[in-house]
């Protein structure tokens, strides 16, 4: 069923216009009487159905509202250091996918990929705008937004004040994901280093802030897709998957 995210809560009736009313007018070319589904953005899906269609404007009518059952119970923000070339549009895709609910770019001390403030902006709206596609097509509750790009050691400091589980992805090994993530675990961070990983003294850095080194085991895995090895185990030990 259609879904479409909205910017607060609707009352008993939503007006789509703009992009979407023009997407369900001419690309899905729905009818009055057929049903879709809003979202607040919040965790709330909302059922509802066209009463009517006026041009590019859709009237739809609420029927009744629900848990987004596509929103995991863990909120888990991804500290992913910039990669070369465009591997950070991937890792913005799949993490919306697999559940991730904020994604910060980082600059560490290895991060090839240095770009300047102006191209960072540009970057900053599409990665946002592939987060908003990648949220819709797999249904999640939510928008999760990409944040401005921050140091390595912001970064660390953010993550520490924030709370929660915080582990840091290390090819020099660490503590397994099940040992630190369960079903009762709600909130988590995970640093994932680029392509030449991090930096020991990083390593160091973030432990004295209360981040875990951890492991993905065995393997060395490629900067875009250890973070998507990561989510997926999290959101599969804490009962998300």
């Amino acid at each position: 069923m259609p879904k479409f995210f909205l910017d607060n809560a609707p009352g008993e009736t939503a007006l789509l216009d703009g992009e979407d009313g023009r997407h369900i007018a001419r690309s899905l070319r729905m009818r009055p009487g057929e049903a879709l589904t809003l979202c607040d953005c919040r965790g709330t899906d909302y059922d509802g159905v066209i009463d009517a269609i006026d041009g590019e404007s859709v009237t739809v009518r609420i029927l009744g509202s629900r848990p987004c059952a596509a929103e995991p119970s863990l909120s888990a923000v991804l500290y992913q250091c910039l990669p070369k070339l465009d591997k950070f549009d991937l890792v913005v895709q799949k993490s919306v996918e697999l559940g991730v609910s904020r994604i910060v770019p980082v600059l560490s001390m290895r991060c090839v990929s240095r770009p300047d403030a102006k191209s960072l902006a540009k970057k900053l709206e599409r990665w946002n705008r592939i987060a908003a596609e990648a949220a819709k097509q797999s249904g999640r509750g939510i928008l999760p937004p990409v944040s401005p790009t921050l140091p390595f050691e912001q970064a660390v400091r953010e993550a520490e004040s924030a709370g929660g589980v915080n582990l840091l992805f290390y090819e020099g090994g660490g503590v397994p994901i099940r040992e630190r993530i369960g079903e009762a675990t709600r909130t988590a961070s995970l640093f994932v280093g680029p392509e030449g990983g991090f930096d020991k003294s990083e390593v160091e850095l973030a432990a004295a802030h209360g981040i875990t080194p951890a492991t993905l085991g065995p393997r060395i895995l490629r900067t875009e897709t250890a973070p998507l090895a990561a989510l997926a185990a999290m959101m599969t030990v804490s009962g998300n998957m």
